[in-house]
C-alpha cells in the first residue's frame, strides 16, 4: 500500500524518481526499492515525504489514492476556460456600461447648460415680492450657480472617462 500511493503520487505531481530522491537527499535507487515494496521509510522519512508531496501521513500509508486522469485534468482545463471567457465578457460588459455612462453624463450636462442659456437667468426677472416666486427664484439661482461651478470639471472628468474607456483597438 505505501509503495504503491508513493509511486502514485509521485507520478501526479510530476516528479521522476530522481527529483524525488533529491529533494528527500537520497539516491534514485532508494526511491526505486519503496517503489517496489523491497523496503519502507522510517518515520522521520515519511515526513519528509509528505512535505515534499504537501500529502498528509495517513494519506501515504493507508488511504488509497486515485490516480489524477487525464480526462479529469481535460474536464477541468474547460471549465476553468469556461470561466475565464466569462470574466473576460463580464469585463467588457463593465467596460461598455461604464462607457457609456460617462457618454450620458456629458449629454446631460450640455443639455442642462444650453436649457441654462436659452433661458437667459429668468429669475433676474422675476417678481421677489410674491413669496413663492422669491423662493423659486432663489432655487433656480442657486441650482444655477452651483450647476456652473461643478459641471465644467464633471463635463471633463465624463470626456476622459469616455477616452479612457472606449474600445481599444
Amino acid at each position: 500500500m505505501l509503495n504503491e500511493n508513493i509511486k502514485i503520487i509521485r507520478k501526479s505531481k510530476g516528479f521522476s524518481q530522481e527529483e524525488l530522491a533529491i529533494k528527500l537527499n537520497v539516491v534514485r535507487q532508494t526511491i526505486s526499492k519503496w517503489e517496489q515494496g523491497l523496503s519502507v521509510p522510517d518515520a522521520d522519512m515519511l515526513i519528509s515525504i509528505s512535505e515534499v508531496f504537501e500529502t498528509p501521513v495517513s494519506t501515504l500509508l493507508g488511504e488509497t489514492v486515485v490516480e489524477t486522469k487525464a480526462d479529469d485534468l481535460k474536464a477541468i482545463s474547460e471549465k476553468l476556460e469556461i470561466i475565464n471567457l466569462q470574466l473576460a465578457h463580464r469585463k467588457v460588459t463593465r467596460r461598455k456600461t461604464i462607457h457609456w455612462l460617462f457618454i450620458s453624463l456629458c449629454a446631460v450636462i450640455v443639455a442642462i447648460f444650453a436649457v441654462l442659456i436659452i433661458l437667459n437667468s429668468p429669475y433676474l426677472g422675476w417678481d421677489y415680492s410674491h413669496p413663492e416666486t422669491a423662493v423659486s427664484g432663489v432655487m433656480f439661482h442657486a441650482f444655477e450657480w452651483l450647476f456652473v461651478r461643478v459641471a465644467p470639471p464633471a463635463l471633463i472628468g465624463s470626456i476622459v472617462g469616455v477616452c479612457l474607456t472606449r474600445k481599444k483597438v
